[in-house]
């Protein structure tokens, strides 16, 4: 068990040796605020995948919401204000990070190899969310040195009429840490879901910190290739490295459908 403070009883982390359909539908339902396997990735598995990160082409994320380098495209970039996606750009996008993954050989896989693992511990393979019958990517990294705004994900409000082909029921954010930092890079979880009062609070892409006051805090430190499972309905935040460090994912989104199936978008 991660150490923890005076924290709800249903709001706290566990460390596990591996993920279960119990931690997943745990953390899914809000009984659980997160589960880390730490060391999922052994170092020669970290070698072999931060190799070949050069090969990959990323873009520089700063001006509109915050000081990140990414590779691959995230859904919630490509809507428009009505909460509608904008096609043209994403679908291109996403054919083009799909090519440029292959291309760069990385071994192992670390999205496969994290997919495979979810779906042993769901009992059922996970596969892609769909659009229109189109998958959608899954897998983008994302550097952040300098930590985040206070935000959540929901994709029932960043597209409130809908985008998958399959309904969602509950969603979950994966994150595999390739490179960590020595000090900081931390994600905070607050006990708190978005409620229409709360945008007030609206601070450009995420909220101030006073929409948070009051509630319960639980802050997991990133280590070298562990593999993070939490619930991004909470107000969440990465907190900013060391100077000079690097903090460096895997990161995805797990949906809940009511068939019971999981799948997957970035």
């Amino acid at each position: 068990m991660m150490p923890s403070t005076a924290l709800d009883p249903s709001f706290f982390a566990e460390d596990v040796s591996a993920f279960s359909k119990e931690h997943i539908t745990a953390i899914a339902t809000g009984e659980l605020a997160a589960a880390r396997i730490p060391g999922f990735f052994d170092r020669a598995g970290l070698d072999g995948m931060t190799s070949v990160l050069h090969r990959l082409p990323t873009v520089d994320y700063y001006p509109v919401r915050v000081a990140m380098t990414r590779f691959g495209p995230a859904l919630n970039d490509y809507r428009t204000p009505q909460g509608v996606l904008q096609a043209d750009r994403y679908w291109p996008d996403a054919e083009a990070a799909e090519r440029m993954w292959r291309e760069a050989g990385m071994h192992p896989d670390p999205t496969a190899v994290s997919l495979d693992m979810l779906g042993e511990a769901w009992g059922a393979k996970v596969t892609t969310a769909t659009i229109g019958g189109r998958p959608a990517f899954v897998g983008m990294m994302r550097e952040i040195n300098a930590g985040t705004l206070l935000h959540y994900d929901d994709i029932h409000l960043e597209y409130p009429g809908g985008l998958f082909d399959q309904e969602i029921v509950s969603q979950l954010t994966y994150n595999a840490y390739l490179v960590v930092p020595e000090e900081g890079g931390g994600t905070s979880l607050w006990q708190h879901r978005w409620e229409a009062s709360d945008d007030v609070h609206r601070q450009r892409y995420g909220y101030a910190p006073r929409v948070v006051d009051g509630c319960r805090r639980l802050t997991i430190a990133p280590g070298l290739g562990d593999a993070l499972l939490f619930n991004p309905n909470h107000y969440h935040r990465v907190l900013p490295n060391g100077e000079g460090q690097r903090r460096i994912t895997v990161t995805f989104f797990l949906g809940l459908t009511p068939a019971g199936d999981l799948v997957a978008w970035s």
